[in-house]
């Protein structure tokens, strides 16, 4: 049973900056590309950075809306995974989740980012 836990999201004005973090239990953590999704207010889930696993090369990808702003990376020694955000704009607001970047596992709570002024 893989248990999803994210943590570090919050309030922040626009150009400001937050860190997401996610601890993943109970999974292969190690064999499988991870992913950060975003639901904004009224739309559907959305993945807007993946990151593959080490045997891959640790490939990062990202949505264009947050390319050069967010930086996925990972700690398989930790099975956590980070989402860096900078630059932060008022459409990034939204509930994130870490999940498995393909056939996602089941969702945990997710963390609300709300970037507003």
């Amino acid at each position: 049973q893989v248990q999803l836990v994210e943590s570090g999201g919050g309030l922040v004005q626009p150009g400001g900056s937050l860190r997401l973090s996610c601890t993943v239990s109970g999974s292969m953590f190690d064999f499988n590309g991870m992913g950060w999704y975003r639901q904004a207010p009224g739309k559907q889930r959305e993945l807007v950075a993946s990151i593959a696993s080490i045997a891959l090369g640790g490939k990062t990808d990202y949505v264009d809306s947050v390319k050069g702003r967010f930086t996925i990376s990972r700690d398989n020694a930790k099975k956590m995974v980070y989402l860096q955000m900078n630059s932060l704009k008022p459409e990034d607001t939204g509930v994130y989740y870490c999940n498995r970047a393909n056939s996602p596992w089941s969702w945990g709570q997710g963390t609300q980012v709300t970037v507003s002024s």
